[in-house]
């Protein structure tokens, strides 16, 4: 079944452009290119437009119908009671966590000085 809705989407999707390509526009449109012009001789120029315009609203609420069917009842659901990455935070691996300094003065965290020998 899940197959079939994406073949009738695809389907459904390549029908849409070409009903919107074939809409004449100010620059012609495909309609021109094609010979589209013989299809406004035999409708009559005012029933293509309103036939083409129909087809173009009933094929993309079949697209939106099926892209919401396709999704809300046949995709595969993860577990319900799983929380997003968000709500688990960052992974800790290995990270590093930053060390403050220690307190007091520095003479007493500073390590003793070596005074070295009395040269000859």
């Amino acid at each position: 079944m899940f197959i079939s809705l994406i073949v009738l989407e695809v389907i459904v999707s390549v029908l849409l452009i070409l009903v919107i390509l074939m809409q004449s526009s100010k620059g012609g449109g495909l309609a021109g290119s094609f010979g589209g012009g013989n299809v406004g001789m035999v409708f009559g120029v005012r029933r293509t437009s309103d036939f083409l315009i129909r087809g173009t609203q009933v094929l993309a609420a079949l697209f939106i119908i099926l892209a919401l069917v396709t999704n809300i009842f046949f995709l595969p659901r993860q577990g319900s009671n799983s929380d997003s990455v968000l709500q688990h935070g960052t992974p800790s691996h290995g990270a590093v966590t930053p060390q403050l300094p220690p307190t007091g003065t520095p003479e007493q965290s500073a390590p003793p000085l070596s005074t070295p020998p009395a040269g000859k």
